[in-house]
């Protein structure tokens, strides 16, 4: 469990995170978004105890982060951006090493070590120098020492930059099955990460909390959360038509003349009305969907002003 209270650091005159309130529950996977420079990776080193604050406290299990750093850092597997490691060193002598400093020994350093080695699917590189690996590689090699000493908090600075499409489906699963037992805090700039991992979404802008809750809320800030898009064959498609419906806002067409979007009044839904005003007209309908809200749309708004 992480409780965060106050939280503010200061570099000279600027406030890089700015009186940070929150608190992450055991078995949530926190998404934690924002812009460049909005202060998540800051956050997160003040977390791990890598930064002081200027102000403000982080409690780990109880354990405050700047009193008692190491038996708040005992509690937590970090992977830092970018997945720092001695590149020259081999991807076993480096896991080794780590476990190690993490006060493991003998078997419970080598089941360990087996057990995470076919977690995050590096037995094909173990004997390879780090500086050798796919920039994919290193990644998972930065997760496996996060997840060595079996933490009960895991935090990841961007866990599948540099993954191939398998490879981010594998490690989102490995987040997932790992929340059972685990607190879990995910910094990334993937949209799709927080629908297809998170069970929450924290987004900060200018070192502020601007939105705090599920993925399936932050979807229902959008403007497109229930709108209804439609493709149509055929020609006499009139897209003005949908405006006389009582609930629709707006419609916007694409260049092609019969794809568009219908958008809803506030908490209204469309669907019956936009379908039936299409077949009464005759028009033929190619495609329809109803969309869920776009995240990238609610993440622009909240992180430039454009949101009240």
């Amino acid at each position: 469990m992480i409780d965060v209270t106050g939280l503010t650091r200061k570099f000279g005159d600027f406030t890089a995170v700015d009186n940070l309130t929150f608190r992450v529950e055991q078995g949530e996977i926190l998404g934690f978004l924002g812009p460049n420079g909005a202060g998540k990776s800051t956050t997160m080193k003040i977390l791990t105890g890598f930064l002081t604050p200027s102000s403000g406290a982080v409690s780990i299990f109880d354990h405050d982060v700047v009193r008692n750093p190491v038996s708040a850092q005992r509690e937590i597997g970090y992977l830092p951006e970018g997945a720092p490691a001695y590149s020259d060193m081999t991807v076993s002598a480096f896991l080794h090493f780590i476990g190690q400093i993490r006060g493991l020994r003998g078997t419970s350093l080598q089941n360990r070590f087996q057990e995470v080695v076919e977690q995050v699917d590096l037995e094909p590189v173990l004997t390879q120098r780090i500086e050798t690996l796919s920039k994919g590689f290193k990644r998972r090699v930065g997760l496996a020492q996060a997840l060595l000493h079996d933490p009960r908090i895991l935090i990841l600075d961007e866990p599948t930059d540099g993954l191939d499409p398998n490879q981010k489906h594998q490690v989102r699963q490995l987040i997932r099955n790992l929340s059972r037992d685990k607190t879990v805090i995910i910094s990334t700039h993937i949209l799709e990460e927080v629908h297809a991992v998170c069970t929450r979404a924290l987004i900060i802008s200018a070192g502020r909390i601007v939105v705090d809750g599920s993925p399936e809320y932050l979807a229902s800030l959008s403007r497109y959360h229930q709108a209804v898009h439609l493709r149509f064959t055929g020609e006499g498609v009139r897209a003005e038509a949908f405006l006389s419906l009582e609930d629709v806002a707006d419609v916007e067409v694409e260049r092609d003349g019969l794809t568009m979007t219908v958008f809803p009044q506030p908490g209204c839904r469309i669907l019956r009305g936009v379908n039936e005003l299409a077949q009464a007209n005759g028009w033929r309908i190619e495609e329809l969907y109803v969309e869920q809200g776009r995240l990238d749309d609610v993440f622009r708004k909240l992180t430039t002003g454009e949101a009240a």
